[in-house]
């Protein structure tokens, strides 16, 4: 058998598998035309907010016996209703991008099943289930939930921060200067943690894969483990893949987790310059207090943003890394289409042969070398030899799982790739080494496979296997 792969190459273009990923959501575009135009009018009354605020520390400023009460408490009364509708709006918000989520994740689950389906047995041969697994389930959870959160979020966040910098320069110019400094700061930073963070972000995917890979093996295996005594010895192992994903996630989320409080820092500075500056144009009579009031609340509003745009930006740069695992397995190429001319295999005889066949799972290692022999139909023919002499090799070519390097196979007369595959396999029985039970019943499982299959044809099938007694002794016989 070829070797299993479960390293990946490192993501190329994440601008195309932001690309793909929009792709899927422009399907409920709708829904998130109306989610973002809620998302303005929400921001739109958060930023009315700090402006009343002002006001009504304005007249709460008057002195002592000219304060107008009414006015301050209209003031007041706005800022609550103001701020009860974003809320509000933001919860219509969150429910409709959860559902354009839920919808994205079940397409891309059901493309990724589909495709499953479609490809060529040399893809499972190469790959580990848990990899694959990971991919249908880890991966596309990741996806999801920055769609979920971090669409609109972003899309609000610029909102929020153009609407938060031409309140400021409006009320003070000055003090406005203050922040415009830090934007280059906060950017420059950001983008050198994207470059270091992303490559952390892709090998805590891939961690992940083959630890599910790992786990997904050791569990098939689990009675030949226990039957060799390695239960401390695949303990061990699992120990070090396991510490391998802990330290990936480690490595990726600590580089991740100082973007928060970094540009904390970096906006706490600008908040006290801002201070700063404030109190001089404030003695001079250039701000009043109000003013004052309503610009720190505006710059915590224009930083408030950044900061979360720059978390957001560690699930995205996690997102891209899942996704673009997601398009490669949808990206892989499947099997090879029957030939224009390939007709059905029907009545069929059982002559099988084959000539000069050579055939390697790699270009480098042939294994098949110019084989040929005769099997006619109504013979018993036994393939005995070692473990690696190409048993179950030849298997996979008779059922066009692999297609012979060289020479050619022919049943009935005639080349196997003049028939269509569904046809060439559904002429064979086929008993495999490892034994699979699907979900159902007895009944389903001994039918699996033939579509027309009567209980009376399962019923002898199961007495010629001498199961039936068995299966009879089950609590609802071969619907068990």
């Amino acid at each position: 058998m070829p070797p299993k792969n479960t390293n990946y190459s490192r993501p190329k273009d994440g601008k195309k598998a932001l690309r793909r990923i929009l792709a899927f959501v422009k399907d409920y575009k709708m829904l998130v035309l109306f989610a973002l135009i809620l998302s303005f009018t929400a921001n739109v009354l958060t930023l009315i907010g700090p402006s009343l605020a002002g006001k009504a520390i304005n007249e709460a400023a008057a002195g002592k016996g000219q304060v107008n009460f009414t006015k301050v408490f209209y003031y007041v009364r706005l800022m609550l209703v103001f701020y009860l509708g974003s809320s509000l709006i933001s919860i219509g918000i969150n429910l409709l991008m959860t559902l354009v989520a839920k919808r994205t994740a079940k397409r891309l689950r059901k493309e990724c099943f589909e495709k499953l389906s479609r490809l060529p047995v040399s893809f499972f041969d190469t790959n580990q289930a848990g990899d694959i697994i990971s991919r249908v389930s880890y991966d596309v959870d990741v996806v999801a939930a920055s769609i979920q959160t971090d669409i609109v979020a972003i899309m609000t966040s610029m909102v929020t921060v153009f609407g938060s910098l031409f309140m400021m320069i409006k009320i003070s110019p000055y003090l406005a200067v203050i922040v415009l400094i830090t934007i280059p700061i906060s950017v420059s930073y950001t983008v050198y943690i994207k470059k270091k963070t992303r490559p952390l972000y892709i090998k805590r995917s891939k961690s992940y894969g083959a630890m599910n890979g790992f786990v997904e093996e050791m569990f098939s295996g689990e009675k030949t483990i226990q039957a060799y005594a390695y239960e401390d010895q695949v303990c061990e192992n699992f120990a070090q893949v396991n510490t391998t994903a802990a330290d990936a996630y480690y490595n990726a989320d600590s580089r991740g987790v100082a973007i928060g409080p970094s540009m904390g820092m970096i906006n706490n500075m600008s908040l006290g310059l801002i201070a700063a500056l404030g109190s001089f144009l404030y003695m001079g009579g250039i701000v009043t207090l109000g003013q004052i009031s309503s610009f720190i609340l505006y710059s915590r509003k224009f930083s408030g943003p950044i900061n979360e745009i720059a978390n957001i930006m560690n699930e995205i740069f996690s997102a891209l890394s899942a996704s673009e695992r997601i398009f490669n397995l949808l990206d892989q190429p499947e099997e090879i289409p029957d030939r224009e001319n390939a007709t059905e295999l029907t009545q069929v005889k059982g002559d099988v042969c084959f000539d000069d066949v050579s055939f390697g799972y790699v270009p480098s290692k042939t294994i098949l070398h110019n084989l040929s022999f005769n099997a006619p139909h109504g013979r018993l023919i036994a393939i005995v030899g070692p473990t690696g002499a190409g048993k179950t090799t030849m298997i996979n070519l008779l059922m066009r799982f692999y297609d012979c390097d060289s020479g050619e196979i022919r049943v009935d007369g005639k080349n196997e790739l003049d028939y269509t595959r569904p046809s060439l396999r559904a002429a064979y029985a086929m008993v495999l080494q490892d034994t699979w039970l699907f979900r159902g019943t007895v009944y389903e499982n001994i039918a699996y496979g033939s579509e027309n299959a009567t209980m009376d044809d399962v019923v002898r099938v199961a007495k010629k296997a001498h199961i039936h007694p068995f299966i009879m002794r089950l609590p609802n016989g071969y619907d068990t």
